[in-house]
């Protein structure tokens, strides 16, 4: 990963305009707020600027309003819970740029903090246009990039500003960065990689990169439906897509030709039918799946099996559960591999970093979300990461 400059690169920033990418897209309902976890993880940039005197503009999208002004998507909406998180007032410009938020900067003492419109009201953002990014940056003096989760798309406001103003990495930016350059970048080996998830077709990238870069990797969910059919074996009624067994047997190619040992379940846990606690529920080996049986999560042999191929690794990168987690009792693998991983992260021999909503849910649901090393609450940014991709807006911060 090259070099980038963080906010300790900063020098005397009394009164000057820090332009802040954000990402405060947060769940609302009746204009409320109901989950302030990425405010609060944009919190401690936000602080530092204001205690270090900077009149902090902050910048981010909300929802999809396609270049037009919806007002059930003005951040006016986030006012009130950025002002609970920072403790402190906050001020509201209905603009990005121009007159309005050249006033706006006259009136803000060093240490104030003012939330800019929703940067997606303007056709410009998405489109990255040039105009946009320079009318945004002539009200600016730096520009520092917090919102890792819109790092993947290249728009004015992530990758625009970027090139305008010199450039830093917010706290949480810099965070998930450091954390991802161990998981993948430049991990302590052996490396494994647990993805799990309904379908093979959304993480086709993500698995064909992995093979190259990790010693195990270990496949769960749906998708190793497909790897077990894709090796002949019957998987019954289950989630499958057929259409893509060639597909996974190029993958387990690539994957003996790169030395990654694929783990697909050997034992899995069955029913005739999806719901909680099925009359039907069985544990067998994955050869005796019945034709109208389907596969809802992995047994646990095959679990404690790959727990202990955990315990040779000293790096996992997490995405997706390794079984219909949402419904009891098929989150037990999930919740089995979580709390291993997690036991090894607090002894000091595993570096854990996991990913994506499902898997931050699973995490929780397991109660070890705390225990893991770095948990990313990106979801397309980190996929993307996974396979492999330059992500713009990280590019653009990059020295």
């Amino acid at each position: 990963m090259s070099a980038f400059k963080t906010l300790d690169d900063l020098g005397d920033v009394t009164g000057k305009v820090a332009l802040v990418r954000v990402d405060f897209n947060v769940p609302m309902n009746d204009g409320v707020v109901t989950d302030d976890t990425r405010i609060r993880a944009a919190a401690p940039t936000i602080l530092q600027l204001a205690e270090k005197g900077a009149k902090v503009l902050l910048l981010a999208h909300f929802g999809r309003p396609k270049g037009e002004r919806v007002p059930s998507m003005s951040l006016s909406m986030v006012v009130g819970a950025v002002e609970k998180v920072l403790g402190k007032e906050v001020m509201f410009v209905p603009e990005v740029a121009g007159d309005v938020v050249k006033q706006a900067v006259g009136i803000l003492r060093a240490g104030d903090i003012a939330i800019l419109e929703n940067t997606r009201f303007w056709k410009g953002e998405e489109k990255n246009e040039a105009e946009l990014a320079a009318a945004i940056a002539a009200n600016g003096d730096f520009y520092v990039n917090d919102a890792f989760s819109a790092a993947h798309r290249a728009h004015a406001s992530t990758e625009g500003l970027a090139r305008v103003l010199p450039a830093y990495a917010g706290r949480s930016m810099q965070a998930e960065l450091e954390a991802l350059e161990k998981a993948l970048g430049a991990p302590e080996k052996p490396v494994a990689a647990v993805v799990g998830g309904a379908k093979v077709s959304s993480k086709l990238d993500v698995l064909k990169h992995l093979v190259t870069q990790v010693d195990h990797l270990i496949i769960g969910g749906g998708m190793a439906n497909t790897f077990l059919a894709a090796k002949g074996v019957d998987v019954g009624k289950s989630l499958c897509e057929h259409d893509l067994t060639g597909t996974a047997n190029e993958i387990l190619d690539t994957a003996d030709q790169s030395g990654c040992t694929v783990h697909l379940p050997y034992e899995v846990v069955v029913s005739k039918e999806f719901a909680a606690n099925p009359p039907s529920l069985r544990t067998c080996n994955v050869h005796e799946v019945a034709a109208d049986e389907m596969i809802l999560d992995v047994g646990p042999l095959a679990v404690e099996a790959l727990g202990d191929v955990l315990k040779t690794c000293r790096t996992v990168v997490w995405n997706g559960p390794l079984g219909a987690f949402e419904t009891v009792p098929f989150d037990a693998a999930t919740v089995a591999l979580a709390r291993t991983a997690a036991a090894l992260t607090r002894e000091g021999s595993l570096t854990s970093v996991a990913g994506g909503g499902d898997t931050v849910a699973a995490l929780h649901h397991a109660g070890v979300a705390e225990d893991f090393s770095y948990i990313s609450t990106a979801g397309g940014a980190f996929l993307e990461w996974m396979e492999g991709r330059e992500l713009p807006g990280v590019a653009a911060l990059e020295a």
